[in-house]
């Protein structure tokens, strides 16, 4: 846990190493609802429940890239089972500009470069003895790669701002704030998936998140 922190633009930050500043509250917007039931079983038991020593991470490491190829051949929830989880339930959104959802250096750059699409998913997932965890997706297409490689330049910044991740509520959760230190994101032609993950309910060590955000910014866009 970080000890120490600094307040920047009226929110506090860790400082560490985390990727990403944190998240706003969702914009209201036509929502499609996709709540499942989660499948029974996912095989790992507890999973990165507590801050583990280097055969935990080793496990983390060798469940992701597992889960990536999973997550590559569009088995969805193969990729959670993978790094022991199962899908409870998500939304989707979807909308034609970014602009709207987007705060910080990430708005300024679509004011002169738009996005072309974007679609926004948060995720819950849980293990088999109450640990849960929040995932949010975003997938932003853009006219080429050129724009795509410089919004990806200031995405990948720490504190550059984000695009707004959908909110637990919308789960039927607490309300949870994506601080962008577990942060996953992946390139497909001109578009990019970024993925951030918190913890929901229980207890998941940082690997295990950042390892989940890994993971989801590979699952196929809806």
């Amino acid at each position: 846990m970080a000890t120490e922190f600094i307040t920047k633009n009226g929110r506090v930050i860790p400082l560490n190493n985390g990727k990403k500043g944190g998240g706003g509250a969702a914009v209201a917007a036509v929502v499609v609802v996709l709540g499942l039931t989660g499948s029974a079983g996912v095989g790992g038991g507890l999973f990165g429940s507590s801050t583990g020593g280097s055969a935990g991470s080793s496990s983390v490491s060798a469940r992701k890239v597992e889960g990536q190829k999973a997550a590559k051949r569009g088995d969805r929830d193969g990729a959670w089972q993978r790094m022991g989880m199962r899908r409870l339930n998500e939304k989707l959104e979807r909308q034609l500009e970014c602009l709207s959802v987007s705060h910080g250096e990430v708005r300024k750059f679509f004011t002169h470069t738009p996005c072309t699409s974007l679609e926004r998913m948060v995720i819950a997932v849980g293990d088999d003895v109450g640990n849960s965890a929040v995932v949010s997706l975003a997938w932003v297409g853009f006219r080429n790669t050129r724009d795509l490689r410089e919004f990806k330049r200031i995405e990948d910044e720490h504190g550059t701002g984000d695009i707004h991740p959908l909110g637990a509520p919308l789960l039927g959760l607490a309300d949870i704030r994506f601080t962008g230190l577990n942060y996953g994101a992946e390139t497909t032609g001109k578009s990019i998936a970024i993925a951030e993950a918190e913890t929901a309910t229980g207890h998941f060590d940082a690997a295990t998140l950042d390892a989940l955000a890994e993971v989801a910014a590979y699952l196929p866009r809806p």
